[in-house]
């Protein structure tokens, strides 16, 4: 069994030799750890016995993930299989440590599209494995419960309500999937999408449209704001998603949420960051070049300064993996970088105790090296215990 509660008392890290990546600098230098946190800093090499030597390697603070579905294809790893819950949990939970990522808040679908009403079926299931697998310190990574609440399900309320009462969730998504609107703005890609992913007809589709707008039409305002003021009441942070037009940013800013999850255009991302919202993008399509569905880059989001932060989304690698393409696109320093997938992401939600390395905070670190500007995972510690 794995155990990851912090360092016994007295217990202790050195990494040194290492270009420590550090908020505003990175230097040649060592970090040492104590009972689980950041206990000193210091430029140099040490000799100190026991002191690991990283040989000229980056020390990153690890990677903080606000928003990954991944875990849903571990536990549906072809159409019509449902995998073993802690099997899928502990597959999902290794790629993610092995990817830096030391916290990861995994977001679960609470309401379903009409083209893929699994996703309601694996909703229990995956909270009680991520419940258990913490529990039980089966975990490399720190596990959190981001809940994707599609606004537009008659019966989302039905399957929120329950988990309110009985988990602990960090963090919820307001979600509205309808056609002709946000993601999908336009029908002819939602129908390219839904056609050729998962083999439907163009009639089973239209149906699939009218459905899915008659569902936005009747429920979707009544459904957000009971999610917001539940929230709210219970101090969970709040985002929405697929943000398009400077209306859907009025409108959360209305609710008071102050994150806007992968905004689709830059009018959308450039008026969150007016009203002062923090601004999430997909990691894939930093590293992809691009939008799979069309959508704006989030490069060019970047460029703008109209980013803060980024998600893996569905490919847990392509957070590390972006940090090389931000640092050489924006002509930023390491630290610059590396904040968009760290510090940023921990400030959004409240994680005041890591995403950085400094005295006093959580010993969550990634050994990095750079082989041709790829930047590889070599080890990971999380609370100052190795977990790959």
């Amino acid at each position: 069994m794995l155990n990851r509660t912090p360092l016994l008392p007295g217990s202790t890290l050195t990494l040194t030799n290492a270009r420590v990546v550090l908020a505003n600098e990175t230097i040649t230098g060592t970090v040492h750890v104590v009972d689980g946190l950041i206990d000193d800093v210091s430029t140099g090499v040490t000799s100190t016995k026991g002191a690991e030597d990283i040989d000229d390697g980056y020390i990153m603070p690890g990677i903080v993930e606000l928003h990954t579905d991944h875990l849903e294809g571990q536990l549906r790893p072809r159409p019509g299989v449902m995998w073993p819950a802690m099997a899928a949990l502990t597959a999902h939970d290794a790629q993610i440590a092995a990817s830096g990522i030391t916290t990861v808040f995994d977001a679960m679908c609470c309401g379903f599209t009409v083209t893929d009403k699994t996703r309601s079926e694996i909703l229990p299931i995956a909270v009680k494995a991520i419940r258990e697998g913490n529990r039980l310190g089966h975990l490399r990574a720190d596990h959190h419960l981001h809940l994707r609440c599609e606004v537009s399900d008659p019966k989302v309320m039905d399957m929120l309500l329950p988990l309110m009462e009985t988990e602990t969730v960090d963090l919820i998504s307001i979600m509205d999937h309808t056609p002709g609107q946000r993601q999908f703005a336009s029908l002819e890609m939602y129908k390219k999408f839904y056609i050729g992913r998962h083999g439907l007809t163009e009639a089973e589709v239209d149906a699939n449209i009218a459905t899915y707008q008659h569902g936005h039409n009747t429920f979707a305002h009544a459904n957000r704001k009971t999610i917001v003021d539940m929230a709210k009441a219970r101090n969970i942070p709040l985002a929405t998603h697929d943000d398009e037009t400077e209306a859907h940013i009025i409108e959360a800013t209305g609710f008071g949420i102050d994150m806007s999850e992968f905004p689709t255009t830059m009018v959308a991302a450039a008026a969150a960051k007016s009203q002062g919202m923090s601004t999430i993008g997909g990691a894939p399509n930093a590293v992809r070049g691009g939008s799979h569905s069309g959508n704006v880059s989030v490069m060019d989001l970047a460029e703008a300064g109209t980013l803060d932060a980024l998600s893996s989304d569905y490919v847990p690698m392509s957070l590390i993996q972006s940090v090389p393409i931000l640092r050489d696109k924006l002509g930023c320093d390491l630290s610059a970088a590396v904040a968009f997938v760290s510090a940023n992401p921990a400030r959004m939600v409240g994680l005041a105790d890591r995403g950085s390395i400094e005295v006093g905070k959580r010993a969550d670190l990634i050994h990095v090296t750079d082989v041709d500007n790829f930047f590889h995972v070599r080890q990971v510690w999380r609370q100052g215990m190795r977990v790959v």
